[in-house]
């Protein structure tokens, strides 16, 4: 059994080897520490068992076979990017901000760089192309074609999915940012220090750690549960009402205000009283700030903030189901949380991260243009909106034109993306624009829902045809559940030349089962 026993970092040479891919030292801790292998010895002699660790990845490794099972032997696993990090697919600033239904960095470059191989036979793009992104979201095409030396447009009917994209591409004036960043945090932390709130957040953060200490300890609860010794669902109920007597004791004690009526916007149902105080706090800072390119990038952090500060349990951030005012049993973590009674932490955390973020990308940027313009794709005029911006860009759109196109469409009622990012259109007073969506989650599945879509789509992608050169390539990543792409290539007076289907691995939201989606490549028909 000794032999079995392995340290953390060699277990993560082990694994690198077993696998044929980097696995470090800190993705075996994860492994540990929530549970999925056992913890053997303590801090600074921890081992796993060898034996264990060898199961837990041949199971893994049977993800392809039963996943082609479902969804078809033509699934491209290589499009997978299943040997990738999180780091890696979230690199630089692809996650300076959350967002529901972006593609991964990796994807967009195996479409646009100069590689070949069994499944991309041949170059469509090189460098100084432009390329075009109608569905901009949060700006992944336009950050890669930077990187790859090609020029972008992207467009989007979301103001603020318009100002994340937007950010990201920006060069800053860092030390300027820092300055404003430190400006608000110290402002921050002295509103904080005024009221009653970080006095109760310390004295709940330590009955906290003594209660969870005894009733879940970590990583030894967490083995429990996952091998089904413990059923967490119903002693993790039996705990939180133990610990709520402490907890409602500590917000008389210290007089605590939680949520308002919750009648009026978004803010008022899922921010606690004091959170929402401090957000307007940092959004007045914000206001005063002159530059606009720093006011915008400020914005984005405050958002991202606020997001994290939402009155709900960890597990149910990215889809809220219910505002939570009190301590809860944490199906991520495993133990007793609480939800958030002040931003600052988040903002200190969030600051850091975006320049660390912005940074790395300012390290590796090309000297090319990249803009999202705020607009309608259906009927947007590219050069005109463009010229007001950015006169010379207009220009060579109109003598190079565009090369081609690749974009994520929305899918058929499966998000609202305004709604997703209500929180930051109250707290900005940003006008909304929710009836120019195409296939919102609002309007349904339905056949009606379906036509709407392909109408929407087809009005897309004629109007960008009026920028693109002749021969241009098109790519469009969409999941077609109800096979509407081909009616959408044909009324577009476009052609599907090749269609690859590839698995989603790393998804957002709680559904692990079997999903593909399908990157069309459409070209113009042939006589046209």
């Amino acid at each position: 059994m000794s032999e079995d026993l392995i340290s953390i970092k060699d277990a993560s040479l082990w694994a690198s080897e077993f696998l044929n891919k980097e696995v470090t030292s800190s993705n075996i801790s994860y492994l540990v520490n929530y549970g999925k292998i056992t913890k053997i010895g303590e801090n600074g002699s921890t081992q796993v068992s060898r034996t264990e660790l060898k199961e837990y990845y041949q199971k893994l490794s049977k993800k392809e076979e039963l996943w082609k099972e479902k969804l078809g032997d033509d699934l491209n696993w290589e499009l997978s990017f299943e040997s990738l990090k999180e780091s890696e697919t979230t690199k630089h600033v692809h996650r300076l901000h959350p967002y529901k239904g972006k593609f991964i960095p990796q994807l967009v470059e195996y479409f646009l760089d100069s590689h070949v191989d069994d499944f991309k036979k041949e170059v469509y793009f090189k460098k100084g192309d432009i390329i075009l992104d109608p569905f901009c979201g949060s700006g992944t095409t336009l950050v890669q074609a930077n990187e790859l030396g090609m020029h972008a447009i992207g467009i989007d009917v979301s103001i603020f999915n318009t100002l994340i994209s937007n950010c990201k591409i920006k060069k800053y004036d860092f030390k300027l940012l820092e300055r404003y960043i430190g400006i608000i945090t110290k402002g921050l932390d002295e509103f904080d220090k005024k009221n009653h709130t970080s006095a109760f957040e310390k004295e709940l953060l330590e009955e906290l750690a003594i209660f969870n200490k005894e009733f879940f300890p970590s990583p030894e609860y967490k083995a429990k549960v996952q091998k089904k010794l413990v059923d967490g669902k119903n002693y993790g109920k039996e705990k939180e009402l133990e610990f709520l007597d402490k907890y409602n004791n500590l917000i008389k004690k210290h007089k605590i205000e939680l949520l308002t009526s919750g009648e009026g916007n978004f803010i008022n149902k899922w921010f606690i009283k004091h959170v929402i105080n401090e957000l307007e706090f940092v959004a007045n800072e914000i206001e005063k700030v002159e530059l606009p390119e720093i006011k915008e990038i400020l914005k984005i952090i405050l958002s991202r903030t606020m997001r994290s500060c939402r009155a709900t349990t960890h597990s149910d951030l990215a889809t809220l189901k219910e505002a939570v005012t009190t301590t809860y049993y944490c199906t991520k973590h495993f133990k007793i949380c609480k939800p958030s009674f002040s931003i600052l932490k988040w903002w200190r955390t969030y600051s850091k991260d975006a320049i660390k973020r912005l940074k790395q990308f300012d390290s590796v940027r090309t000297q090319t243009n990249q803009i999202c313009l705020t607009g309608d794709s259906q009927t947007i005029d590219i050069v005109e909106k463009l010229n007001l911006v950015d006169s010379n860009f207009a220009k060579d759109v109109v003598t190079k034109k565009i090369n081609g196109i690749f974009s994520s469409p929305p899918y058929v009622g499966v998000i609202d993306y305004h709604e997703q990012h209500a929180y930051a259109y109250d707290l900005f007073e940003l006008e909304r624009k929710e009836s120019l969506e195409i296939g919102p989650l609002y309007k349904g599945q339905g056949k009606a829902a379906q036509q709407s879509y392909v109408e929407g789509i087809v009005k897309v992608l004629l109007n960008s045809k009026k920028y693109l050169i002749d021969n241009y390539d098109v790519f469009l990543v969409a999941n077609d559940k109800y096979n509407l792409y081909q009616e959408i290539a044909t009324r577009s007076g476009m052609k599907i030349v090749n269609q690859y289907k590839r698995p989603v691995l790393n998804r957002t939201e709680k559904d692990k089962n079997a999903y593909a989606e399908i990157i069309f490549h459409l070209k113009e028909q042939d006589g046209e």
